[in-house]
């Protein structure tokens, strides 16, 4: 099992890191381009673009659940019916995501503290950003039935070619059309648009239980009901999460555009580490919910054991690369030797805890799938979210130096994790006394 789980997390891994890599060419471009104080327009957005989107997202996680479940199960019209249930949600959640974005963008940054030099080139990139949000719901949707059947590789080509348009349209936009930061806004919503024709192109045209048909296009109400049930709390955890992480970019700003620009980078280079443990956190999902749907409650614990053995090592191994490699890599972000020193001081306070940033992320995962969905919001909403604003209002008060604020990072992953484990094995323990009594097993029952 530990090959296989690793073969079918590998291809989300490779999503992952190219969807970095696109991202990360956004920032270089704009910083190469446009100078540090473009890069911080654009990375002081990255929280707040997150806290509107991440509810919405997390639908995607219960469609991940309910379809792996069916799948496992072999219950062909539940599948069907989570399919075209799944698209729809996404289509009225990219639509919802697209009006709040709009509408909020501006007083938010305002809110947040965004510095004035950058406040409205952070603004027209958030607007522009948000025309594509149909395009990027709808895709994550229809990646995430792909994957809970066990189809993680089609996902990975279909971002390989949009991204390679992402890359060349960024450069025609910025540098030879110099269009500036709404050029890369411009760039990103184009190559989402394009992601989303391949994806839906593909379903249509999918043999068996997971074709999709316009005609069939409908919200199935049992089936959104579970969707809520998995993904709502799921979503919830994101959206607790964001909240926390805009209150910490707020303490960044307060250090000027200069330490924005190096937080944008430096967080661009985390993402290195960061984005193998949410491939991790999706095979999870998956081979949990074929063993829950197949009623197989012992592999559980194998994946588990697994997962934890994937976190730690991809830890040793990117965190060193990226610690060792640090200065070099957030040099191509930008020239300015000032935003490189600040984000590798950011990237040292980090990389030494990953692992359990790591375990935080991933071990909802298998307690999702298990049904379970409302104890790892909890966990993250005490461990993180509250933890991180109790820090920012005693902790960092008390001492406002930059590394004390990015210290609040590894003490709430710490904390955050811990709930994670101890969740992960109470509903294991549910799961075990419902098959010892023989229970019918009742999904999202927390």
């Amino acid at each position: 099992m530990p090959r296989t789980m690793l073969m079918f997390a590998l291809p989300i891994m490779a999503v992952n890191l190219l969807q970095l890599v696109f991202n990360a060419a956004d920032m270089i471009v704009v910083g190469r381009f446009e100078g540090s104080r473009a890069l911080a327009a654009v990375g002081a957005t990255g929280a707040l673009i997150n806290l509107i989107v991440n509810l919405f997202m997390g639908l995607s996680v219960g469609t991940s659940v309910v379809v792996a479940q069916a799948y496992g199960a072999r219950r062909a019209e539940d599948i069907r019916q989570g399919v075209h249930t799944s698209i729809a949600v996404g289509i009225l959640g990219g639509i919802a995501a697209t009006i709040i974005g709009l509408a909020f963008c501006a007083p938010l940054l305002r809110w947040m503290g965004t510095p004035e030099d950058i406040l409205a080139v952070s603004t027209l990139y958030m607007r522009i950003i948000f025309a594509g949000m149909p395009a990027s719901m709808v895709f994550n949707f229809g990646a995430a039935i792909l994957r809970a059947v066990g189809d993680s590789r089609r996902p990975m080509y279909f971002l390989v070619v949009s991204g390679v348009a992402n890359v060349v349209l960024n450069l025609l936009f910025v540098a030879v059309l110099r269009l500036g930061v709404a050029g890369v806004a411009w760039a990103t919503i184009i190559s989402q648009y394009l992601a989303l024709a391949l994806i839906m192109a593909s379903l249509m045209h999918q043999e068996g239980v997971l074709r999709f048909s316009w005609q069939r296009l409908g919200i199935n109400a049992q089936k959104l009901v579970l969707i809520l049930k998995i993904g709502v709390p799921a979503g919830l955890q994101s959206v607790l999460f964001s909240i926390s992480n805009v209150l910490v970019q707020s303490a960044v700003n307060s250090f000027g555009t200069t330490m924005v620009a190096a937080n944008a980078a430096s967080s661009n280079v985390e993402s290195l580490v960061a984005t193998p443990m949410n491939a991790y956190y999706q095979a999870a999902i998956t081979f949990t919910g074929h063993s829950m749907g197949a009623e197989d409650y012992d592999r559980i614990d194998r994946i588990a054991k697994i997962s934890a053995t994937l976190v730690f090592v991809t830890w040793l191994v990117l965190g060193g690369i990226t610690l060792f490699f640090g200065q070099s890599l957030l040099g191509f972000y930008t020239k300015d030797p000032q935003v490189v020193e600040l984000g590798m001081r950011r990237l040292i306070v980090l990389m030494t805890f990953y692992f359990s940033c790591g375990i935080m992320n991933t071990f909802p995962g298998l307690t999702r799938a298990m049904g379970y969905s409302v104890l790892p919001m909890l966990s993250t909403l005490v461990g993180a979210c509250l933890l991180r604003i109790l820090w920012l209002v005693t902790v960092f008060r008390w001492y406002p130096t930059q590394t004390v604020l990015f210290a609040v990072y590894p003490v709430t992953w710490t904390i955050a994790g811990l709930g994670q484990v101890a969740s992960f094995f109470y509903a294991r323990s549910q799961i075990r006394k419902r098959s010892a009594s023989c229970e019918p097993r009742v999904e999202a029952a927390v």
